[in-house]
């Protein structure tokens, strides 16, 4: 192990500890092979210098089970979450995990290149490309559940800018499915996640990433990036980018009471696209990890979204996915914040607060003991 500092960092090169800011925010894992837009990632947050493996020509290369995909069979992984360290090292040191993580590394990279026409403005980007970055990572997990727990594991290896349009574009494209949308729709759909926050790449990268409070100044230029990103895809004409994209680049922050931004706009005048993204913009954000606080397990975020979802998100966008990702996860072993383990047996209206049948046999409704709730998945 040696310290590299960050200017003469190399692709390639892999971290030999995990790489933090100096608050501590968590920015890369160790044992991970740096790209293009992580180094980009780590100079932006600040970071001086971070220390890289010795043999680092050589432990570039990437796993044999990750150097054919083709061949391996889907990951089989166990549901859980990333808040639970045992859970979270078997996820990542499963063959599955390896091969996804080389697959969505590349992908980022891909991403990047291909939106640099869309940011740079130079003209004419290849659409169809950028879908057929995301669809083999949707239809390679055997579960859209899976999808979501492959997904929480990847926070540590890169959380730019790309890897959130990534995950928006993915989970976009998971919702779809799950609201029987056409092939063609979804796909739309996915553009859309993968192009929604284009316009963050016109925001200077120290205030885009400051680990601390915004001022006021900052946050306004923050929530300018829904009209940034509306403006660098007008310059293409509805026949080859359909207007629907557009707006769920421009209203993925409006909100059905009239409490988003920038338009606040209402009710139907928010376009249908930019609901659903809207949901899965939310959704990924909520299961980051962020400085102040560890990511939100998925009967967290449900509960989140319970508690003003109705208000602010469209019913047959956020019921449907509410739903979905709580019976993915029925049955699973959890933990409540009293410290006791259980099993999920039944759903109740209120999907957060389910009955859990604890480790002495007894059972526990949570919908009726308000004091106890679901802290993580085991």
């Amino acid at each position: 192990m040696h310290v590299v500092r960050t200017l003469q960092l190399e692709e390639g090169m892999i971290t030999a500890l995990p790489v933090k800011t100096k608050d501590g925010q968590f920015v890369a894992d160790a044992g991970v092979s740096l790209t293009h837009h992580l180094i980009a990632q780590i100079n932006s947050c600040g970071i001086p210098s971070i220390e890289i493996q010795d043999d680092e020509p050589a432990a570039a290369e990437v796993p044999e089970t990750a150097k054919a995909p083709e061949a391996a069979e889907a990951p089989n992984i166990p549901k859980g979450n990333a808040q639970n360290p045992a859970y979270s090292q078997r996820i990542k040191s499963s063959a599955g995990f390896q091969r996804f993580q080389f697959e969505y590394t590349k992908a980022i990279d891909d991403l990047a290149k291909g939106l640099a026409p869309v940011i740079n403005q130079s003209g004419a980007f290849d659409k169809d490309m950028l879908c057929e970055i995301a669809f083999p990572l949707i239809d390679g997990v055997k579960s859209s559940i899976e999808m979501f727990d492959m997904l929480h594991n990847m926070r540590s290896v890169d959380d730019s800018i790309y890897a959130h349009s990534m995950n928006v574009g993915l989970i976009s494209g998971i919702f779809g499915k799950w609201l029987k949308l056409p092939r063609e729709e979804i796909q739309l759909l996915v553009l859309a996640g993968l192009l929604h926050d284009v316009g963050k790449a016109k925001i200077p990268p120290e205030v885009l990433n400051k680990p601390g409070k915004y001022t006021d100044e900052e946050f306004a230029l923050v929530k300018s990036h829904p009209k940034l990103s509306y403006d660098l895809l007008s310059a293409y004409p509805d026949d080859f980018l359909d207007p629907r994209v557009k707006l769920a680049a421009l209203q993925h922050h409006e909100r059905l009471d009239g409490s988003g931004y920038p338009q606040g706009l209402q009710g139907n005048d928010i376009d249908d696209f930019a609901m659903m993204i809207a949901v899965a913009d939310v959704y990924d954000a909520m299961t980051a990890a962020r400085s102040y606080r560890a990511p939100l397990c998925p009967f967290q975020v449900i509960a989140a979204f319970e508690k003003e979802g109705l208000q602010k998100y469209h019913p047959k966008y956020i019921l449907k996915f509410l739903e979905k990702i709580a019976n993915a996860y029925q049955k699973n072993r959890i933990l409540l914040n009293d410290g006791r383990a259980g099993d999920i047996i039944f759903l109740n209206k209120q999907l957060s607060r389910p009955i859990v049948q604890l480790s002495d046999g007894s059972c526990v409704d949570l919908s009726r003991t308000p004091n106890l709730s679901i802290q993580s998945l085991l």
